[in-house]
């Protein structure tokens, strides 16, 4: 059990990356709160998680990531139920659908970042405390091949991701004394509910532009970001900080 007696917060984890990472934690020992604004879908994974690790393992929040007030209801409901927290996974994520910057709506543009950027430093403003008081503690930010090698029509959301990746060097930097290590995950396209924006459809044609670009010859499983994210979340990553570690079959080569 690579993670037993941690407690993590994985947002963005009723489907998809998010999912995956939940469960691969609490298959390893952790006890997992699931975050999502889909009730319906963070329920289910944390019942599914449940069902698989045993009781008090999972528990669901539904808390907006953009909100300050929200992310602190969010640690402090995670350290009365658990006791601690060790790990923040910030993983919730959107974009807008593949199409020129020039027509990207500019309320789409705040959207994205909130979620994307801002997202990370409301969690860092509200996890750093807890970690400070147990002397270290583990964030994993999930960014993406398009901040180091941005696909076309995809430029804000490129962007969010690049400022995603700085974001995690940037705290790795500055609370590496603290014992608190951050580490970004970045994923080529996957099979997530965000698939079809990416691609700007899905067809045939459209996932075979898109495999092509992958040496390796596939998208990205949620399972390859989960195993990623159980490796840098571990005791044997201890030594691993302000890494953005490319999950992309060799993409970003």
């Amino acid at each position: 059990m690579r993670l037993a007696g941690k407690v993590a917060i994985v947002t963005g984890a009723g489907s998809g990356f998010g999912e995956a990472i939940a469960k691969r934690f609490a298959e390893e020992g952790a006890k997992v709160v699931i975050n999502d604004i889909d009730r319906a879908g963070g329920n289910r994974v944390c019942a599914e998680i449940e069902a698989a690790s045993g009781q008090g393992s999972a528990l669901f929040i539904a808390a907006d990531v953009t909100d300050s007030a929200s992310v602190k209801e969010m640690v402090d409901a995670t350290v009365e139920r658990y006791g601690r927290l060790d790990i923040m996974v910030n993983n919730a994520g959107i974009t807008h659908r593949n199409m020129p910057m020039l027509e990207v709506p500019e309320a789409m543009v705040d959207k994205i970042y909130a979620v994307n950027v801002k997202a990370i430093y409301l969690a860092g403003l509200h996890t750093i405390p807890v970690f400070r008081a147990q002397g270290g503690g583990c964030i994993i930010n999930t960014a993406s091949t398009a901040g180091l090698r941005p696909r076309p029509g995809l430029a804000v959301y490129n962007a969010s991701k690049g400022a995603a990746i700085v974001l995690s060097k940037s705290m790795a930097v500055e609370f590496g004394p603290d014992r608190i290590r951050v580490n970004a995950l970045c994923p080529v396209a996957g099979e997530t509910p965000l698939l079809k924006e990416f691609m700007g459809g899905d067809t045939p044609e459209l996932r075979a532009k898109f495999t092509g670009t992958v040496p390796l010859g596939r998208l990205a499983k949620p399972l390859d970001i989960a195993n990623a994210a159980v490796y840098l979340a571990s005791d044997e990553a201890e030594f691993i900080t302000g890494v953005a570690l490319e999950i992309d079959g060799g993409r970003c080569i």
